[in-house]
């Protein structure tokens, strides 16, 4: 693990930062976004995306953990994301008109593509295999797309 500390310390900073980009995008935006249906619970869902983030490589930095302990970790968080993210995009897609609701079915892909490297890494890390570190390095990434993407919307394309 010592080997992944930098990539991880990394991501606490790029996280920590992007969620701020976020809340002010959220901020700067609030009335058209409460104004449009599935706005709000997509604005959440890159938040959760990034807390995702910070949460594991915060937990990847604690020093000394077994490499199980390290596996129910990244399972136990990609399991919660997973639930809430699907939740989230399925809900919008439900309040939302049928002219809409292809960008909740891309999200939705977005989203799953983001979230199960998380539970595909647990799995492998709980089996033993390093290689488990590699998929939540993949989560990340896609993680970081799915949230920059969301955030993209609630600062740029909700003001076209």
């Amino acid at each position: 693990m010592a080997e992944w500390a930098g990539f991880f310390a990394a991501q606490v900073a790029a996280s920590a930062t992007l969620v701020g980009l976020l809340f002010v995008g959220v901020s700067l935006n609030l009335t058209k976004i409460l104004s449009q249906t599935g706005l709000p619970d997509r604005a959440l869902a890159g938040f959760y995306l990034l807390l995702a983030i910070l949460v594991i490589s915060s937990l990847m930095l604690v020093p000394g953990q077994p490499q199980r302990l390290v596996a129910a970790e990244v399972m136990v968080v990609g399991s919660a994301l997973w639930i809430v993210e699907t939740c989230l995009t399925l809900g919008s897609w439900r309040r939302s008109g049928s002219e809409v609701r292809h960008y909740f079915v891309r999200n939705f892909f977005a989203f799953q593509a983001a979230v199960i490297p998380y539970l595909v890494g647990g799995g492998l890390l709980l089996a033993g295999a390093h290689s488990g570190l590699y998929w939540v390095a993949a989560a990340i990434v896609l993680s970081l797309f799915a949230a920059s993407a969301e955030a993209w919307v609630l600062l740029v394309e909700i003001n076209r």
